[in-house]
């Protein structure tokens, strides 16, 4: 007769005899020491439920903490919701008890004599432990009496979350589970009783009353997560050779061991040593009246909280929003209970320099054992990036089994180590800077939708630049808001170029998520005061706003009269005086005086911006940018080195703390648009739609108040000829012109044709900054509708309706993409109820982000690859024990640059595939490498999607 687990509550606890749990039922084998049996399931089951447990304790946020508990019904109740979470982890490989046991020839070579003998009939075939999980964990769960208490309904999301443990949620009572996959009786009394092991060391948890889907999504968060960090091999290795004899000594080690794999994974959690405004940013003097305001108005608006709420920040470029984001996440992270925050930002360059300004505000408030969770939160291609974090370990996943060999396995097998290891840890890191296609991701049908959503949900979110985004991703952030509402997320949106409507949307998605109905908030409209602030409260849907004092006070404080010139231009040859250039040369001329100055030039492709920099180095100084001339060069498509210098001279030159260059000109891309600190003399723009000239134009006379009150850097004050802010806009639809060809969809035609009237028609060429701002960004990208019915066929007309309809195809595309709303959640399923994205490299390039790492690499007349053009530098390899070294892994990753996807498409993978060696490693595996041949000492370009690819060093990437 099979041992039994006793009734006593240090074994088993369950009242009643059971099977003990048959330790040659494996959990992880390949891996592993060969010598020694593969790791028991059971094993891993509790190491699954002692780390859920620790991420209970430390890793959730008292907020996510509630809302779970919450969503079982168990308000108040938080120890009986963190052992119901325990019991999921715990019971997550359940379907490992089945067929699967014989998808590893190694694994099924140690099962008992016992369960060998009753494999006869048994299906062997590719079910997934998952689907079987979902599939038998209801009949297991009632065995044990778990239902006696609570509603079967809670027995059945509980199953939902064991299947969705990979990643992907599947229906329940749909395709099923062959009954031979799961075996006979024998099969299922091991089920029962691996189930028990871990129910009776968790103490028998009861059913919870209820067990809503958004809760369902945080707790597979967690199991996901738990099982990662038990899955890791060096750990697994450590405690094979090792075993307790009994199980809940092993439960205890496990809970004894489970702090250390946090925190070696960077997601310990620290109390910020929080500081006053100057101490906290290290700026000089005193917070601005917005940020005075955030600083002692807010926290009246919050109250008491409990629930969440929204706050949209709105100035003018160089107004400090991005301090005063972080004096609102102080009070609301206060208030709600969140634990950090996440800084989101449009693009990866944009983010690359917000995460220096906001690593320099956490070290100036660290607390024990920040520096370790700052690491594990940087940009990866920041130069400080720890060596340690780009040295990995294996996570031994079991989706690889059932995967086979090939590629499947590798990739099932990468993508733990991606989250763990790779560049998506940030994410779950308490602090983040990153890219807002990350965070969109979340409610997009993709694998991991729900572990996004755990990672978001613990913090204060932070929306920089929330004007930048297209319709297709304004609907998905309305998505993300009205989940981040259901969660009582505090949500902060930052902008200075919103439209009302857009505003006004966003904060509805969010409070319809909070539980408020479509139709009452139908009726409401939530005007923010520009500039300003307004708080939305999430509970009861109470909007306060900035005092009008200080809105007054901040309005004066940063007045500014701004002069627009309009310069109509010609793209290309035949334009004579108004040819692009000559007009850029010409307005540019007073620099070349005694008295020099500064200048920036944005154009709007990068393209444009390299040709630009030629001519203008021919004309002003014909040293290149690495020689140190005077003009420079600065856009997305450099190296990640060269990129983070290039941005660090520009900053330095044109920064408010100098030394100012007697004569600077920075040619550039929208990279300058957002986020950096610069100040010119004269800024000269292509033309954009009219909210991104005025974020350029933030970047003209931007510290001159600064300067006037504490003085020039060196005492360098502005040349005689920059009598004030000016703009100029060099116009191609001026007189009766067209889009230029190059810019392609850049912007849409509709937008810049009013933004040129809008232009044309400013009283005396000047622009009040800020008073002006919010209206002129309503006449172009509100929602007036306006349309020529007295010329229907005409370009202008058609350019509207061609802006109209990609608005609403944008929209509706990403309103059948997205995963429902947080309240319409029935089944788990309903997040990956489309077919979904395996690939989430497509759904980044359909977002618009940079969403591959491109490396150019050279391929010279003898075969070999190297890192750079002269053939010194071998494309790195692994070493002896197979994994490359972590100072090639910085080499490489430091000299990638970002590219869109669509880039490749139609292009032979094989051509741009990394090295063998590679394919493991969680970063250098998604790396792109283009093969440049050398020939002669020369550089030749490749061909790839129809295109020319060469990397200039000057220049950086071509691509013609």
């Amino acid at each position: 007769m099979p041992a039994l687990v006793g009734e006593s509550r240090g074994q088993g606890g369950l009242v009643g005899e059971w099977e003990a749990p048959d330790e040659s039922v494996w959990g992880k084998s390949r891996g592993l020491d060969p010598g020694l049996p593969p790791y028991p399931l059971i094993r891993h089951l509790l190491d699954a439920a002692a780390m859920a447990l620790h991420l209970w304790d430390v890793f959730l946020s008292e907020s996510q903490r509630a809302r779970i508990a919450e969503g079982m019904g168990l308000a108040g109740r938080p120890e009986r919701a963190r052992a119901v979470v325990g019991l999921c982890a715990g019971l997550h490989d359940i379907g490992k008890v089945s067929g699967f046991q014989f998808c590893s020839p190694r694994g099924s070579e140690h099962l008992s004599a016992r369960l060998a003998g009753e494999c006869a009939g048994m299906s062997v075939g590719r079910s997934g432990h998952d689907v079987a999980g979902l599939h038998s964990v209801v009949g297991v769960l009632a065995e044990l009496g778990f239902t006696a208490e609570g509603d079967l309904r809670a027995a059945e999301r509980l199953a939902e979350v064991v299947g969705g443990h990979h990643g992907r949620f599947h229906r329940v009572g749909e395709g099923g589970v062959a009954p031979a996959f799961l075996g006979g009786a024998v099969w299922a009394r091991q089920r029962v009783a691996h189930a028990a092991g871990v129910f009776g060391l968790l103490g028998a948890p009861v059913a919870p009353g209820r067990f809503k889907a958004p809760a369902a999504v945080l707790v597979t968060g967690v199991v996901i997560l738990a099982d990662w960090l038990v899955s890791q091999e060096d750990y697994l290795r450590e405690r094979q050779r090792a075993l307790e004899p009994v199980l809940a000594d092993h439960f205890r080690r496990s809970q004894r061991d489970a702090p250390h794999l946090v925190a070696g994974a960077g997601l310990g959690r620290v109390r910020l040593q929080r500081k006053d405004f100057a101490g906290a940013y290290g700026i000089a003097g005193q917070p601005n009246p917005l940020q005075r305001s955030v600083m002692e108005e807010l926290p009246r608006a919050v109250g008491e909280g409990g629930c969440g709420g929204i706050c949209l920040v709105t100035a003018a470029p160089g107004d400090g929003k991005s301090e005063t984001a972080l004096e609102a996440e102080r009070v609301l992270s206060e208030a709600f209970g969140t634990r950090g925050y996440a800084f989101l930002l449009p693009t990866m360059a944009t983010s690359d320099q917000m995460y220096g300004r906001v690593a320099d505000a956490l070290l100036r408030q660290s607390g024990q054992d920040a520096g370790l969770t700052l690491v594990h939160s940087m940009a990866w291609l920041n130069s400080a990036y720890a060596d340690d974090d780009l040295d990995t370990g294996s996570v031994l996943t079991c989706d690889g089994d059932e995967a086979g060999q090939g590629s499947d396995r590798a990739e099932a097998d990468l993508r733990p180590q991606r989250w763990l290891r790779g560049a998506k840890r940030p994410l779950l890191a308490q602090f983040s800077v990153g890219t807002i296609d990350q965070a969109l991701m979340a409610v997009l049908p993709v694998r991991h939708n729900a572990l996004r959503l755990l990672a978001l949900s613990g913090k204060t979110f932070i929306v920089d630049e929330a004007h930048a985004y297209d319709p297709y991703m304004q609907v998905l952030l309305g998505r993300l808001l009205n989940w981040l509402g259901a969660y009582g997320v505090p949500v902060v949106l930052l902008s200075a170029t919103l439209p009302a409507s857009v505003s006004d949307r966003l904060i509805k998605e969010y409070l319809q998520g909070a539980g408020h109905r479509s139709g009452e908030l139908s009726r409401r409209s939530f005007p923010a005061p520009y500039p300003g602030w307004l708080y939305v409260d999430a509970a009861s849907g109470r909007a306060t706003s900035m005092s009008s004092a200080c809105q007054q006070e901040q309005a004066r404080a940063r007045s500014m009269d701004l002069e627009v010139v309009v310069e109509p231009v010609v793209h290309g040859f035949g334009g004579g005086a108004r040819d692009r250039l000559a007009v850029i040369e010409r307005i540019l001329e007073p620099l070349n005086g005694v008295q020099g100055g500064t200048a920036l030039v944005v154009c709007n492709t990068v393209g444009d911006a390299q040709d630009t920099y030629l001519r203008l180095r021919e004309r002003f100084d014909e040293r290149s940018h690495e020689q140190g001339g005077s003009v420079q060069l600065l856009h997305a498509r450099f190296p990640g080195d060269v990129r983070e210098a290039r941005t660090r001279e520009v900053t330095e030159g044109l920064g408010r703390t100098g030394p100012r260059p007697v004569r600077r000109i920075v040619v550039a891309t929208q990279v300058v648009e957002q986020s950096l600190d610069l100040d010119a003399d004269l800024v000269v723009s292509d033309l954009a739609p009219l909210s991104l000239l005025l974020q350029r134009a933030g970047r003209c006379w931007r510290h001159e108040t600064h300067w006037a009150r504490h003085g020039y850097p060196g005492g360098r004050g502005r040349p005689a000829w920059a009598r004030g802010p000016r703009l100029v806009v060099l116009d191609p639809l001026a007189d009766g012109g067209t889009v230029p060809r190059q810019w392609g969809e850049v912007y849409s035609e509709h937008l810049l044709a009013a933004t040129s009237r809008t232009l044309a028609a400013v009283d005396n060429g000047t622009i009040a900054i800020p008073g002006d701002v919010q209206r002129l960004v309503e006449t172009v990208h509100g929602d007036s509708g306006t349309f020529d019915w007295d010329s229907p066929g005409g370009r202008g007309a058609k350019a509207w309706t061609a802006h109209r309809g990609k608005e609403i195809a944008e929209r509706s595309m990403a309103g059948l993409l997205a995963v429902p709303r947080a309240r319409s959640v029935a089944a788990l399923h309903d997040l990956h109820a489309l077919p979904g994205e395996e690939d989430e490299w497509e759904v980044a390039t359909r977002l618009g982000a940079d969403a591959v790492r491109l490396l150019c690499a050279y391929v010279h007349e003898d075969g070999r690859v190297t890192l750079d053009p002269e053939g010194e530098r071998p494309l790195p390899q692994a070493g002896p024990d197979g994994r490359v070294p972590v100072v090639s892994v910085r080499e490489v990753m430091r000299r990638t640059l970002a590219v869109r996807g669509d880039w490749f498409a139609g292009a032979d993978p094989g051509s741009l595939a990394p090295p063998a060696a590679w394919a493991e490693h969680p970063m250098l595996a998604d790396v792109r490498v283009l093969h440049q041949p050398v020939e002669g000492g020369s550089v030749g370009a490749v061909k790839i999607g129809g295109k020319i690819l060469r990397l200039d060093p000057d220049r950086g990437l071509v691509r013609r």
